[in-house]
């Protein structure tokens, strides 16, 4: 089998991979992402029993337990550009022969699991509420860097989306990739259901006006009255469509857990987004501790 070169897959001196400072024997098979490296540890103070912490940069990983549980939160910061790298990386730590540089015969799929906040595209999904991701739809371009497969119904959302916003005309072709069905069933009571949109930008790509004219001033107002039989757009932020196009193409399962911090059609923003972000968190590693 083909060697992977040192400048593709660049370990550093302790054996880790370079961007994430881990160990293949260092990351469990059930991952939480986070953007926001100080929440790593908003997530790890629930574990039972931290096992190990490591950093690099912007990337922060604690490894421990939840009873017999083992999970790795994460830290990828913001935005897709980041999740290539931690995607590639996570999969190269569980696929990967460190000391062969080659690809393992049997491959291991990790359960990935988003745990984050975004802004709220319908009146009826308030601030301070959750939201479980069923699609990621992407207008940032990242995935199109790779081979894609969609099954028909992603196509048929995909082209609905094109027609109604005409986003594709003057940048990247927006893509689309659902959500791990044998995480979601999980993450039903207490969730708003709906396709997440994964923007390259906090300020124009979300249609936020300060002083730059924007390329699509309606772009709210199209994301909010898109409909695809009994699908609509539920939020939009910087990663999802990321984590689940590399999960799916990589084979492993992945999921986008969202606290609401704003409602972009209510002009509203949540009074304390931390105690929000605790509340998904506690709610959420209770099921994740279970599965």
């Amino acid at each position: 089998m083909k060697k992977i070169a040192e400048s593709e897959l660049i370990i550093n001196s302790r054996g880790a991979i370079y961007h994430l400072n881990v160990q293949p024997e260092e990351l469990a098979d059930t991952i939480i992402t986070v953007g926001d490296p100080s929440r790593v540890s908003e997530v790890s103070k629930h574990f039972d029993k931290v096992e190990g912490k490591y950093e690099h940069r912007e990337f922060i990983t604690h490894t421990g337990f939840i009873g017999t549980k083992r999970i790795s939160v994460i830290s990828t910061g913001i935005g897709p550009d980041n999740i290539d790298i931690v995607l590639n990386e996570l999969d190269a730590l569980a696929n990967i022969d460190f000391s062969t540089r080659t690809i393992r015969p049997e491959l291991r799929r990790l359960k990935i699991i988003r745990i984050g906040t975004s802004g709220s595209l319908q009146a009826d999904i308030p601030v301070d509420s959750f939201v479980a991701s069923t699609h990621g739809l992407g207008v940032d371009n990242l995935l199109n860097f790779y081979r894609q497969e969609n099954n028909d119904e992603e196509l048929a959302i995909q082209q609905a989306f094109i027609q109604h916003t005409k986003i594709g005309a003057h940048n990247s072709m927006p893509y689309i990739s659902s959500a791990a069905p044998s995480l979601q069933k999980h993450f039903v009571n207490g969730y708003h259901l709906g396709i997440t949109v994964t923007c390259p930008g906090f300020y124009g790509p979300q249609g936020r006006i300060l002083r730059l004219g924007l390329q699509y001033p309606e772009l709210v107002d199209q994301l909010t009255t898109f409909r695809y039989g009994n699908h609509r757009i539920s939020n939009f932020e910087m990663e999802t469509s990321a984590i689940y196009g590399l999960g799916k193409l990589m084979n492993h399962h992945c999921l986008s857990l969202n606290a609401i911090v704003a409602n972009r059609v209510q002009k509203t923003f949540s009074k304390d987004g931390a105690k929000a972000v605790e509340a998904l968190i506690i709610k959420s590693l209770e099921i994740i501790a279970a599965i």
